[in-house]
């Protein structure tokens, strides 16, 4: 039964929702302390006796659904549970000041737990039309809940997010349709063992892999997610940095690694390595840039990003314990940081009435903890210790040294020295003296100031339980990743 509670109880409240409206904060209550027990349950299940498969109404693979859960799978689920309880108790903030229609607080529950739900279904699926299904869901939810704002900006950025998509998702659709035509089967880990290097397999892969590269923005295919992620309303806007994107990352390392880990060759692998790289460069350039905090914010995720792609090639040249646990430990401290970031740059919108960078100065008199919420979340973004973001990078700099790959050494001192400097940005003006002509404080948004601290903060202690953490993601990891397969 704890298998299907992370889907069953965020739908469950969004139904709820969509029917009577009252009771979102019992709901929020019920569906974080619901979720922490189901994820604690799963827990002590695979560190005792590996990886989980349920049958879903007791129908296995391949006339069921199979819900397979190893170490990853269950670290997607904790990570999107940390993001999802902070910004939900920060939205119940958010909605209730004034400033927002009834209807943007109302729709946003009822898209959130969908969402929600549609997250935790895909990262617990192990049937390549099932992540169809479930990619589709987050993507509906997840352009919708862009659109919420209802401004031009937002609504043009929403349609884009949803064209683009809509690409990704028929180049995907089209190889899970081959692949079933081949093989006749679509559960991962029996076409895994199936598979073989043939014409029709190459085609699947490189639509596979691309709709992935799409749906995570990686350079140059990231153009749909700045102007999404910095018109979309705070909450939404961290939710989408924090957790939508790494969905096309997460099934692209599925793919990667269990799918075609026959067929990936080095040359492919610095192939993804180096548009990794340039969407570092690119999207720190372009952060550096810009004359809005929340678009700033929105440049350093495709930056962010790019460090993740590391992994094919740092995993092809070592043992891949390190690289991989490096890559998926650098990605819980940029959902934590980055979702601390956004959910910030919401409270200075509502207490300033704009983001603007060049008028922040005296920013930490009126908004002391806010400042301090992206002062911690910078220094895990750029990878000081004792954070999150420093283990990892530290992680994946040994990987790099392991491997003999240097070049990635370099980028990630230079993309360090990037991250700096276009947070900075933020951080120098805020700091300096200046005066602010407002009425509102910090203490008038408590349920918003203390979410985005927790986040921040949390990603700092991250640095401190990383073994913990090293241990869960190596459970039933694949060979090519240090791990001992399903």
């Amino acid at each position: 039964m704890s298998a299907v509670l992370p889907v069953f109880l965020p739908l469950l409240a969004a139904t709820a929702l969509a029917l009577f409206p009252r009771g979102v904060r019992v709901w929020t209550l019920l569906v974080g302390a619901g979720m922490a027990l189901a994820l604690q349950r799963l827990y002590l299940h695979i560190s005792n006796q590996g990886p989980l498969r349920y049958e879903v109404g007791g129908w296995g693979a391949p006339l069921g659904i199979d819900l397979y859960i190893d170490g990853l799978s269950l670290f997607m689920l904790i990570t999107t549970w940390l993001v999802g309880v902070a910004v939900s108790v920060y939205a119940l903030g958010y909605f209730a000041a004034a400033g927002h229609e009834a209807r943007e607080g109302r729709y946003f529950w009822i898209l959130w737990f969908f969402l929600w739900a549609a997250l935790n279904a895909l990262f617990l699926s192990a049937d390549l039309f099932n992540l169809y299904v479930t990619l589709e869901l987050v993507s509906i939810a997840a352009v919708a809940l862009t659109a919420l704002a209802a401004s031009k900006a937002a609504l043009t950025a929403a349609l884009r997010y949803l064209l683009v998509g809509l690409v990704a998702s028929i180049s995907y659709l089209m190889a899970v349709a081959l692949l079933y035509g081949g093989y006749g089967q679509l559960d991962i880990y029996a076409l895994a063992a199936a598979i073989t290097p043939q014409p029709l397999t190459w085609c699947v892969m490189a639509l596979m892999l691309a709709a992935m590269l799409v749906k995570t923005a990686l350079f140059p295919l990231h153009f749909w997610l700045p102007p999404a992620h910095s018109s979309a309303l705070a909450p939404v806007s961290a939710l989408l940095s924090a957790l939508v994107v790494k969905t096309g990352f997460y099934l692209f390392v599925r793919l990667w690694f269990e799918l075609f880990e026959s067929m990936t060759t080095m040359a492919l692998a610095n192939l993804v390595g180096a548009l990794g790289a340039a969407a570092v460069l690119w999207g720190s350039i372009q952060a550096l840039r810009t004359a809005r905090l929340k678009l700033l914010i929105a440049y350093s995720t495709v930056a962010q990003l790019g460090y993740l792609f590391l992994l094919a090639p740092l995993a092809m040249s070592t043992t891949g314990a390190v690289a991989w646990s490096g890559v998926f430990y650098l990605l819980i401290s940029h959902a934590c940081a980055k979702a601390a970031l956004f959910l910030s740059a919401g409270t200075i919108i509502k207490v300033l009435g704009h983001d603007r960078l060049d008028e922040l100065h005296g920013l930490g008199k009126v908004l002391p903890l806010t400042l301090a919420t992206s002062a911690l979340a910078a220094v895990s973004l750029i990878g000081l210790p004792p954070s999150g973001g420093f283990v990892a990078k530290w992680s994946l700099l040994v990987a790099a040294a392991e491997g003999d790959q240097w070049w990635w050494i370099i980028l990630l001192a230079v993309g360090g020295l990037l991250t700096a400097a276009y947070l900075f940005r933020l951080l120098s003006p805020a700091m300096a003296t200046g005066a602010f002509d407002v009425s509102l404080r910090e203490g008038d948004y408590p349920l918003m100031v203390w979410p985005a601290f927790a986040l921040a903060a949390f990603a700092l202690v991250l640095g401190v339980v990383a073994p913990g953490f090293f241990q869960l993601l190596v459970i039933g990891a694949p060979a090519a990743a240090g791990g001992d397969g399903v």
